[in-house]
């Protein structure tokens, strides 16, 4: 018996990977964040299995459902929403089932600051612009930042921010930013991205909070910042330049 840790993906049901679909399609028991992980997407499991869903649930009562299907040597698809690598509360029942004495499996999922990048149409790197991406958030109810990990440190990088559960704390990201940034910094909220609820908001870091204000986004959303969302006079990269050597091309 394993448990199957799967990363959804963002929200659309055909984004998931071929090996999460499959998974989800053999396990007898699946425990799905039903909070975010849209219902559409449970139609890979079988008919009969047993659909748990996990939003209202603790860890201990998650902990009893893990059991159950190892006494019944059940496996377990473990749904949760995007990837399992950043903020996805995996790390927390891993180190339980290695308690019990669980096998489990990871499986990637799309994250959401791709499907956001995306639904820009944007690539969030540009040479001679931003090299680096940093995911990051604000500190919540949940789960406070460490002491060095602010959203001044991470914007004296001059690096593109994607920055997650934290629309509630606009006005605090504006605040520390635009010192850094400026004003006229391109800024970027995506909600839902992939969902058909899908809504994009541009704007700068002078005028977001406003634009919010205005037609308020509560959830689900990230927060980008940084100068490549709107630039176009930024230079190729040497990838594809005809001048550019690479082993691939065969020139001397």
């Amino acid at each position: 018996m394993k448990v199957h840790f799967i990363g959804a993906g963002p929200g659309a049901a055909d984004l998931i990977t071929v090996r999460g679909r499959d998974l989800l399609a053999r396990c007898p028991v699946c425990l799905y964040a039903g909070s975010i992980v849209p219902k559409a997407m449970l139609d890979w499991c079988p008919q009969s299995a047993r659909l748990v869903d996990t939003a209202p649930m603790s860890l201990d009562e998650i902990e009893a459902e893990y059991v159950a299907a190892r006494d019944a040597g059940q496996d377990v698809a473990r749904l949760h929403s995007g990837d399992l690598s950043v903020w996805s509360a995996v790390a927390e029942q891993i180190r339980l089932l290695e308690r019990l004495g669980i096998d489990y499996t990871l499986t990637p999922g799309v994250p959401a600051f791709a499907a956001a990048a995306a639904a820009l149409g944007q690539e969030l790197t540009k040479p001679g612009l931003a090299q680096s991406l940093v995911l990051t958030r604000v500190s919540g109810r949940a789960s406070p930042m460490p002491a060095g990990e602010t959203l001044a440190g991470f914007g004296a990088t001059g690096s593109t921010l994607a920055i997650h559960l934290a629309i509630h704390a606009i006005e605090t990201v504006v605040a520390d930013l635009t010192p850094l940034y400026g004003a006229d910094c391109p800024v970027a909220v995506v909600a839902w991205a992939s969902w058909d609820s899908e809504r994009i908001v541009r704007g700068t870091l002078g005028t977001i909070a406003g634009l919010l204000a205005s037609d308020p986004i509560e959830r689900t959303a990230i927060i980008f910042v940084g100068p490549t969302l709107d630039a176009d006079g930024f230079r190729n990269s040497a990838l594809y330049d005809s001048e550019y050597q690479r082993r691939f091309r065969g020139k001397a």
